[in-house]
Formats: structure tokens, sequence, C-alpha cells
């Protein structure tokens, strides 16, 4: 597994920038002589300028070698950027190159085995949570944002909205055919997620509760979750194909031309419908750490900060939905 902080490169050329910032610009003006008569431009005016905006230093700093190993979901990689540009310093786009994941299942594995120190994550899948059981090691999960569990189609489906019944009966196998819900004469493709990922485990606890789906053919059951929406997008009968992903991922991530979310129960997934709670199927995402990690450490640090308002302003800035 990559980790999160093994390039020190990166950090070596900001120190050389850094010991650089004494020197003059070369499209700086030059500095006034005593006696001369100062320039201004002709183009502007004080008036004219405006004040650059600076954001706050958090309340939380780290340095580039004290942050923790982190991992987490795909969904959940943007926002690891983010945390680790606001709490450093380093810019966006060194943070991004420095930033990566396992994904859910594999995030859970490494924070239980001692590579990661920190999770930015979704609910992980009953059978990762078996071997978090098994492992002995006791995890503390801490909230810190909501997203949604989202179905797709092609635009060329008539269907804009389904309700929570009808996509049950799809996934257990009751409805096969678009016609039947007020669609074309087309059989219905429905894609699944392979057992152990994230959205699938969302998909099994929001949608089907207790429900059996039913068995997906291999091709329709793609491990990534881009695989999942290119497929959708590419399906040879295009109309027929039905899938699932997260909000966030589908809308932000992995947004695909000519696919479109479905209203569940009369409800279209949107940060405003997330964020108050009509949209129906929700779930918080967390920050996770070791039970036993230490009071003070930069993993737990970290894990509180984005409990604090800095820490929720932010999760907003970089798109997701924060709790209250």
């Amino acid at each position: 597994m990559k980790r999160l902080l093994c390039v020190f490169v990166s950090a070596l050329m900001l120190l050389v920038f850094a010991g650089c910032q004494g020197q003059l610009p070369q499209n700086s003006p030059t500095p006034d002589l005593p006696g001369s008569t100062p320039q201004t431009s002709p183009q502007s005016t004080p008036e004219d300028e405006e004040d650059p905006v600076l954001t706050p230093a958090p309340s939380l700093v780290l340095t580039v070698d004290e942050y923790p190993r982190v991992d987490g979901s795909t969904a959940n990689l943007p926002l690891m950027a983010a945390v680790l540009s606001r709490l450093t310093g380093l810019p966006q786009e060194d943070a991004e190159a420095l930033t990566s994941c396992t994904t859910t299942p594999y995030a859970y594995e490494a924070l239980i085995n001692g590579v990661a120190d920190l999770l930015l994550v979704y609910e992980p899948a009953e059978e990762t949570k078996q071997k978090i059981e098994e492992s002995g090691v006791a995890l503390e999960m801490i909230p810190i944002g909501r997203d949604a569990l989202v179905f797709i189609v092609n635009e060329q489906n008539p269907i804009s909205g389904l309700t929570t019944e009808e996509l049950q009966n799809i996934y257990t196998g009751k409805v096969s055919n678009w016609s039947e819900l007020g669609g074309e004469d087309a059989e219905i493709v429905a894609f699944q997620r392979v057992s152990a990922s994230g959205s699938q485990a969302l998909f099994l606890k929001l949608l089907m509760a207790g429900l059996t789906p039913m068995e997906a053919p291999t091709e329709l059951a793609p491990a990534e979750m881009g695989e999942l929406i290119e497929r959708l997008a590419e399906y040879n009968n295009a109309g027929n194909a039905l899938g699932y992903s997260v909000f966030y991922y589908a809308s932000y991530m992995y947004e695909k031309p000519g696919l479109k979310f479905l209203a569940v129960d009369g409800v279209t997934p949107t940060d405003e419908t997330i964020a108050d709670g009509s949209y129906p199927f929700l779930n918080d995402f967390y920050a996770v750490i070791r039970a036993d990690e230490p009071a003070g450490s930069p993993a737990r640090q970290i894990a509180e900060w984005l409990q604090t308002d800095e820490g929720k302003a932010l999760i907003a800035e970089a798109g997701y939905v924060a709790l209250p």
C-alpha cells in the first residue's frame, strides 16, 4: 500500500522555495531610490486593487514529518488531500500528489494491521466488520460527514424516478423489465458492486435492509467504482442499465456524460436534499483511528480537529456535506 507521506522530495522542494522568498521576483518594480520619483502604473489605481483573501491559519498545524499515515475510501480522496494541505501548508497540488488510498476494505485492514494511523472512510461491509472483530483491534469511528447511495441510469431511459419498493423488486429479481415500471419494453440490466466494497455495504444496508439481492453475473459486478459508472455509460443497450454509487463520487469525482440520477420516493439526490435529510438513502462517513491511539498523537488530533467548526468548514469547502 502506498503511504500518504512516503515521498519527501516535494517537501524538500518546498523548503528550497521557502529559502528563496527573500529574492526579488523578476517582474517586481524597481525599488524607489532616494530622490527619485515613485512610478505608478497608469492601468490601475489603489482603489482598483482588491485585498487578497487569506485563509486563517488552522488551530492545528503539523509538519510533513509529523503527519500520520492516512488511508481511506476512493470517494474520500479529495478530503484527504484537502486536510493534508490545510494542516501542513502544502500547496493543494502537492497534497493531491502525495495522497492515495487502498479503498474501503483494504484501508480498514491497513488500520488494524498498523500500516495506517487514520482513515477517512465509508462504512465497512459485513465481511470487513468480521475481519475487524476477529483481529481483536478496537476502532474508534467518528462521524464527520454525510453522503448518499444514488441510483444511476442512462439519460435515454424515460424513467426519472423509482420508489424504494420498486428498487427492491428489481434487485431481488421480482421485476425484470422496464415496462413493468412504466418504461420501455426492455430487460433491466442491474449492475452491482463486489461484496467487500463500500458502496455495496451501503446498498445492502440502506436499500436491501435484510433482503437478499439476486446474484449478479461477474460482468455486472465490477470491482472499481469508476468501472461501474464506465460500464453504465458504455453498455450496448444503454437505456436498459441500472447501477448505483455514492453521490459525491458520481457527482464530483467521476461524472460521466450520458447518465442521470434517479429520484427515490420522489426526491432527487442533491447536496441540498442530502443536507436536509429528505433524500432517503443517507449514511455517514468517518474518521477512524485505533481505540488505543495515544492522546495528543497526530492521528487523534486530526480526528478531533475534523469535528471542530474549522474542520467542518473544510469538509464543506471540499464539496462534502458536513454534519451539523
